[in-house]
């Protein structure tokens, strides 16, 4: 069955981890053999992979920090470095679409055809959709940078990852939007690209559902109810996002899935696809239906299989989720809507009732 995941650092992989995704997982894992380091030997994303496991459409990240401290690969002291590695990792995927393994989505026409050549054509002779989504918005210097990035191509933009960015707080930083929140926001709304709710503190998400009123979606999160923490979302949250007709990609990071998930001890074995089926399950509970739930796995966050489910060797094995889905009651459409629908769906809506661009 098709899938669409809402949620991949491919570029972060290629660039900040020097892999090659052209290559299996399996090879890139004999690639890192011996590397110590979190995460490497033990990758589970890759190009053919994604191929083999029927993955028509992803959401390719862009994702840079301006952090002063500077203290990981994704940290940069300025935000014109941030913008700068950002536009690095876009003409990474313009140079894969180049030489034909991948082809850049921006457009439901666009869209519609590609899933079409896919159906019609098979996987092996169609590229992988890409659509390009930004991961924390400190790449875009300024609100007034938006239609800059619009026409390079990005569709989809959360206004933080971790910590504190130049438009809201995030994961681990309590706190609403900061002073270049709202004319973000509303420069986001005017050019029809999509706000992906994901990483926003509380204070922040709030903010901005009240500012924003274009669509919105969470392209990797999962339910507090299950697992408590401010990365995943509370009941009141998904029903904000379920009443904007939203959609939730869930995430496969285990400490996202686990209560009390010690990262570097806790086994793997203790996690499973099924663990995930557990916050699809919840999100569809809570809606009242099965249209707002979603994949957006980040399988390449910066981990691997030591913290990934342990029944899943590569991103092919999502195609275990349908048969787990039906043994809980789920109605083949239904299944075809989480594993692929529901984004097309959203993607359809959105694009197809995109507002004009200011100037």
């Amino acid at each position: 069955m098709i899938v669409i995941d809402m949620h991949l650092d491919l570029a972060m992989n290629a660039l900040n981890w020097n892999r090659d995704l052209r290559k299996t997982v399996h090879e890139i894992r004999q690639d890192e053999v011996g590397m110590t380091q979190k995460g490497r030997g033990g990758g589970t994303v890759a190009f053919p992979d994604m191929r083999r496991g029927d993955m028509a459409v992803c959401s390719a990240t862009l994702l840079a920090r301006e952090n002063p401290n500077a203290n990981s690969r994704l940290d940069f002291r300025a935000p014109e470095m941030a913008y700068g590695f950002a536009m690095g990792c876009l003409a990474y995927y313009r140079q894969l679409e180049a030489e034909g393994f991948c082809r850049l989505i921006t457009d439901w026409p666009s869209l519609e055809r590609h899933v079409q050549q896919w159906e019609t054509q098979g996987r092996d002779a169609t590229p992988l959709g890409f659509v390009i989504s930004m991961e924390g918005a400190d790449p875009i210097v300024s609100p007034e940078q938006v239609p800059h990035w619009y026409d390079a191509g990005l569709r989809i933009v959360s206004l933080v990852h971790y910590g504190v960015s130049r438009y809201a707080h995030g994961t681990g930083a309590p706190g609403g939007l900061t002073p270049l929140g709202k004319p973000m926001l509303e420069a986001i709304e005017a050019s029809g690209m999509i706000l992906d709710l994901t990483h926003l503190a509380d204070e922040s998400f709030y903010q901005a559902l009240d500012i924003f009123h274009g669509r919105v979606l969470a392209s990797h999160n999962n339910c507090r109810a299950l697992v408590p923490g401010d990365r995943q979302f509370t009941d009141d949250q998904i029903r904000l996002i379920v009443e904007r007709d939203g959609v939730i990609g869930a995430a496969f990071d285990n400490w996202m899935l686990y209560p009390g998930y010690v990262k570097s001890e806790t086994p793997s074995s203790l996690i499973s696809i099924d663990t995930v089926i557990d916050h699809v399950d919840h999100v569809c509970q809570l809606a009242g239906s099965a249209r707002h739930a979603a994949i957006g796995t980040d399988l390449d966050g910066g981990y691997g299989i030591e913290q990934s489910p342990g029944d899943l060797d590569t991103i092919a094995d999502l195609q275990k989720i349908p048969d787990l889905l039906r043994k809980r009651g789920y109605t083949e459409d239904d299944v075809r809507g989480i594993m692929h629908g529901n984004w097309l769906r959203l993607l359809r809506e959105a694009w197809t009732a995109r507002a004009p661009r200011a100037g």
